[in-house]
């Protein structure tokens, strides 16, 4: 086929069902088995398969004696497949939903500090003029927000773009920091302590969100750079209900969002613990893909969003 031009997808009458066995094939690995998966038989998906590898002119996938692997062609074709397959799906929901009075659909995604005032309050402010808008919001960490973003699951997200991504694929605007805080129980032995060192909380058992996310790397760069020897005893948990159901009923520490704190932990039950530095993490802010259209419902969460921000920055 030589270079690929804008209507490639006509001129080699790409098909819904393609999209479909991308997918079955990246699940499985096996012709047979997604071909089954798709009520076809292996004859049919296999010629569907070298029929569009044929008119492509590009392998997309190795053959080998126990399967099949997406070949770096193969991965673009299963990536883009995913936000296809997504997009209708979306399509499917919008129609169902104005079709039963509402007025569509929003899928939001979002790190905790901003779920916990930001968010609530743009949708409270939506819902008075669009009261039948369905809106999803995902609270999840950024590595699991932003695949769902470019998979098509979320119409945009709250967010940091992870490193190792392609930033020009997204629009980012920035909103802040999450200052970030130590929470223990009401009358953990450290309670009134000071001053209050690494050393000390580090002899106590700690609830921490999993290696490798931005709050957990914060916190593991912090006893690095007092050149203190971190928790030996840590439970990984990116549920901050469980976190603190350890920490009400033990001398566990966790770490959340002053936001959360000041929401969430009753004086009654919890106390932030006094720390000599401010802890803070990198600038979230609204993630969306950068040529994606948003539906009237998405676009109007968003420009509330952006209302509200542009009220409480100084």
């Amino acid at each position: 086929m030589g270079i690929i031009g804008d209507n490639w997808f006509l001129d080699v009458r790409l098909k819904l069902r393609h999209f479909q066995l991308f997918l079955a094939l990246d699940e499985h690995r096996n012709l047979h088995r997604a071909a089954a998966q798709l009520n076809m038989s292996q004859p049919a998906a296999s010629k569907l398969l070298s029929d569009l590898e044929a008119k492509l002119g590009i392998r997309l996938f190795d053959r080998h004696p126990r399967g099949l692997t997406p070949n770096w062609y193969g991965e673009i074709m299963i990536r883009h497949a995913h936000s296809m397959l997504s997009a209708l799906r979306h399509t499917g929901e919008e129609l169902n939903a104005l079709r039963g009075g509402n007025e569509g659909t929003v899928a939001v995604g979002t790190v905790m500090a901003p779920a916990v005032t930001l968010l609530t309050n743009a949708i409270e402010q939506v819902h008075r003029t669009r009261p039948r808008l369905k809106i999803s919001v995902d609270v999840d960490v950024s590595k699991e927000l932003v695949p769902r973003l470019l998979e098509g699951e979320l119409d945009f997200a709250i967010t940091r773009i992870p490193a190792g991504i392609d930033i020009e694929r997204f629009v980012f605007e920035e909103i802040g920091e999450e200052e970030l805080c130590f929470v223990c129980r009401d009358g953990h032995p450290l309670m009134g302590k000071t001053p209050l060192s690494l050393e000390k909380m580090a002899i106590y058992p700690w609830a921490l969100q999993p290696a490798g996310t931005l709050m957990r790397q914060r916190v593991d760069s912090l006893f690095l750079h007092h050149q203190e020897e971190p928790p030996e005893q840590i439970v990984d948990t990116a549920d901050l209900l469980l976190s603190l159901a350890l920490v009400d009923k033990s001398d566990t520490i966790t770490v959340t969002t002053r936001e959360t704190a000041d929401l969430l932990c009753t004086p009654q039950r919890f106390h932030v613990l006094p720390f000599s530095e401010t802890l803070s993490v990198q600038p979230y802010g609204l993630v969306s893909l950068r040529h994606q259209r948003l539906s009237p419902g998405a676009a109007a969460l968003m420009s509330t969003l952006r209302e509200i921000i542009a009220r409480n920055t100084p």
